[in-house]
């Protein structure tokens, strides 16, 4: 059940210390207990660890201040739900006292231009270029007035399933065995990228506004600006864009953010593979894993038809035919890679893509604490095996009025077109440092990264390659980050790692399938930072040496993936199953957890218990054989939203969690959950 897009064959190979070691001599140092607890009580953090799963009983109190700090330094909330038990059903479960609504699913129409969605699978390109996209991923609410009950819902489209997406799927030229229908292709390009939609709460059940001016779609063929140290540079110079100032489409759309100004970030994550060059391969072209022998879904077979005509289709092939770049597409894979700032308030508005953030496998991008007069912090991690967790800090220094601005997306060209991108480097000692990527950073060799680029756009265009040269840390496929409101403490979900071989106390079993979150605090020069590790995953096997945050049947996960924070500071983590000794027991879930609390005037200590076990609940199961991902949540807290990605016979009814009846098949749609509580109060508290 893992990531259907995740290619475990594409992998960092620089010989950089990996984090497994640093790990090892970390927790070595520290004289790790094997013991139910597994997380370890780094001073540096105002919490530790977690309490009891499923239970109500109270942390052991510490004593702080009896005076309450304005604004609050932690989270009051508490969570009040009984965690659901696993679940292997075409169906979704809720905790008791709660409802689950299906939203949006894919081909739901936006305008008058979409036909209906049809369960045959015959709705045409141009249907599904005005209507939701497929395998919902990551998203956000924007709201539209201050009640929260009317808003816009930003949803990211990570890829297709042909055989869902056709009536029988994709058509090969019996001879060739090329692809040859244009309008078969056209509809998966369009199912492809981001949907805005707006959404109302009427008689507590949300609705999709249709033919509403805000929606719109974005698809792997839209038109879209570039910004930053690569815009107007000869690596982005292409026949449709021989300025380089624009690229076409956003592919492979997986984990998100949003910015303090009210924009919407999506990331393109496994990009490469819609590529393909098949003469030489660039250098960063080698190391971000583009092919030389063939595209994903064969969009570029179109282009022999009539490459004029159909450039639309021969832009995916990369490789060198004319003179110079801007006589064919040999640049257009420069072009992705990036992170998409999206206005959803303005529906005339074109996406923007930010460069100076870096070139890779994005997954996620998520902004630190905000200080006034001081720069903005957004932190990504690079989704694949041994790749490495990356940090953006603006030259820009954060004035909240911006928060305000009506020209969101020059707030962005502000904060996000110039500053320093680092990646991160563990040290065993618990602190750690990032790296900054710049033409005089220093290299593992001596030298600096001048001598291996000429400039930055060559650095952002092969940031991963950078990253190998100046020593950062592999790390285990580094995804969704999130910040805590209160602490300002950042989180990271490490998902997995199956090509681990050696065991140590900190992943004390071969090869690393469960995966785990790590979390760290911004030192006070940018270069520097805290880390420990937070939670592992783990079955509930009893193992001890396997189950080192001691895990239990009501909340045993593994391969972390989705993590967010809401404003109330419950840490929200979805899963991506990559181990079957979890997958057997629950299909894909979300869990809360409050990392950190202040009760009636004392700090309540997350962490020892009397049975050392953890407060993680386990708050939704998603249906057989989907990935649940994508968090967002309305303003009063009263509707969370989560997405189901690639299920397999389900929904059956709006009802999500009507189970599909046995012998009943389905055309699964990708779709939205919406989770209530029944007396419209507040969730999860």
């Amino acid at each position: 059940m893992s990531k259907a897009t995740f290619d475990p064959t594409l992998y960092n190979k620089s010989n950089n210390e990996p984090f497994n070691q640093v790990l090892d001599k970390h927790l070595s140092r520290r004289n790790f207990v094997k013991s139910g607890l597994g997380l370890s009580a780094m001073t540096a953090f105002a919490s530790v660890g977690l309490t009891a799963c499923g239970s109500d009983n109270e942390a052991i109190p510490t004593p702080v201040d009896p005076v309450m700090p304005v604004p609050p330094t932690k989270s009051s909330a508490k969570l009040n739900f009984t965690s659901v038990a696993g679940s292997r059903l075409d169906a979704v479960v809720v905790p008791e006292g709660y409802t689950a609504q299906v939203l949006a699913p894919w081909g739901t129409p936006l305008n008058a231009k979409a036909a209906p969605w049809k369960s045959d699978g015959s709705n045409t390109a141009d249907d599904q270029a005005n209507s939701v996209g497929m395998h919902h991923d990551g998203m956000h609410f924007f709201p539209l007035n201050d009640a929260g009950d009317d808003g816009l819902l930003c949803i990211n489209h990570e890829y297709i399933d042909e055989d869902a997406l056709h009536p029988t799927g994709q058509t090969f030229d019996p001879t060739s065995g090329l692809r040859t229908i244009i309008d078969e292709v056209r509809k998966e390009i369009n199912a492809h990228g981001v949907s805005v939609v707006r959404i109302k709460l009427v008689n507590n059940q949300w609705e999709v506004v249709s033919n509403d001016g805000h929606n719109r779609r974005f698809t792997g063929a839209t038109v879209m600006d570039i910004s930053g140290p690569l815009a107007y540079s000869s690596l982005l110079e292409t026949r449709y864009s021989p300025d380089g100032s624009q690229a076409r489409g956003t592919l492979n759309n997986c984990g998100n953010g949003y910015t303090p100004w009210g924009t919407y970030l999506t990331c393109e994550e496994n990009w490469p593979g819609y590529f393909a060059n098949r003469a030489s391969l660039t250098a960063d072209q080698s190391r971000i894993g583009i092919s030389k022998t063939s595209t994903r879904y064969g969009w570029d077979d179109l282009a022999g038809h009539d490459e004029e005509r159909l450039d639309e289709f021969a832009r995916f092939d990369v490789t060198p035919k004319g003179a110079s770049a801007q006589d064919d597409y040999r640049n257009e894979a420069n072009g992705h890679g990036y992170i998409v700032e999206i206005d959803p308030y303005n529906a005339t508005s074109r996406a923007v893509k930010r460069t100076a953030l870096g070139r890779f496998r994005h997954e996620g991008c998520t902004f630190g604490k905000l200080t006034e007069g001081k720069p903005v912090v957004f932190y990504s991690g690079h989704d694949s095996q041994f790749e490495y967790l990356y940090k953006f800090v603006s030259n820009a220094v954060w004035d909240a009025k911006d928060a305000d601005s009506n020209n969101r997306l020059q707030t962005g060209d502000k904060y996000m077109n110039e500053g320093t991108l680092y990646a991160a480097k563990f040290n065993e000692n618990g602190v750690g440092i990032w790296l900054p990527l710049t033409l005089d950073s220093q290299t593992t060799d001596g030298k600096t990264l001048g001598d291996s680029f000429a400039t930055l756009a060559e650095i952002i265009l092969n940031t991963a390659g950078a990253a190998d040269l100046v020593g950062a840390t592999p790390m285990d496929r580094p995804e969704w980050c999130a910040v805590d409101p209160f602490t300002g403490s950042a989180y990271l979900t490490l998902t997995n790692n199956s090509k681990r071989t050696e065991a140590n106390p900190a992943n004390p079993r071969l090869k690393n399938y469960f995966g785990h979150i790590i979390r760290w605090n911004e030192g006070d020069k940018a270069t520097e930072f805290t880390w420990d590790i937070f939670v592992f995953g783990s079955p509930s096997d009893g193992n001890a040496e396997t189950n080192l945050s001691g895990l239990t049947d009501l909340n045993q996960f593994a391969s972390p993936d989705g993590l967010a924070f809401d404003k109330r500071g419950i840490l929200w983590v979805q899963t991506d199953n990559g181990a079957k000794e979890v997958a057997e027991e629950t299909n894909d879930q979300m869990l809360a957890i409050v990392p950190s609390t202040l009760v009636d005037g004392q700090e309540k200590q997350v962490g020892v218990t009397a049975d050392n076990q953890m407060e993680l609940k386990r708050f939704f199961v998603g249906p057989n054989d989907c990935e649940v991902t994508g968090f967002a949540i309305s303003p009063d807290y009263t509707s969370v939203f989560a997405n189901i990605q690639h299920p397999g016979n389900w929904p059956y009814s709006s009802n999500a969690a009507e189970q599909t009846p046995t012998g009943v098949t389905l055309r699964p749609r990708a779709a939205t959950v919406v989770i209530r509580k029944l007396d419209g109060k507040e969730v999860a508290v």
